[in-house]
């Protein structure tokens, strides 16, 4: 595997890692951290717990999708762009609706790995994992 295809799949697996981290925060901590992180009434973090153990599961699809996709041989380069694809949109959104700082932890590093899968050839991306 040349140099290249070797460090888009670290990164992907490194975004990946984070969303599972994401998913188990929020599957798992749900109300402890609408209180800490996003200043919620004990109260009102009890209420919309479901809410964020549902954007858990929707992490947790997206951490198989892209740890699937750097492993895959069939069709990697169609994967990696779909899921990163969607981790960019989710967190342009989550910006805009939750933190800024959701850029920097979801945007930036997908927008970086998409560049990375764009700048691969498409050959040796799928002949050589």
């Amino acid at each position: 595997m040349e140099l290249n295809s070797r460090i888009t799949q670290i990164v992907i697996v490194i975004i990946g890692i984070i969303h599972a981290i994401l998913a188990f925060g929020e599957i798992v901590f749900g109300a402890f951290l609408l209180k800490t992180r996003f200043d919620f009434p004990p109260e009102l973090a009890m209420q919309a717990e479901p809410i964020v153990k549902n954007a858990g599961i929707y992490n947790s699809f997206i951490a198989v999708g892209l740890l699937w996709s750097a492993f895959d041989t069939t069709n990697p380069k169609a994967l990696r762009i779909f899921f990163l694809t969607c981790v960019t949109i989710a967190g342009i959104f989550g910006a805009i609706t939750l933190r800024p700082t959701t850029l920097i932890i979801q945007t930036i590093p997908a927008i970086i790995a998409l560049l990375l899968v764009w700048k691969i050839k498409s050959d040796s991306l799928e002949s050589n994992l």
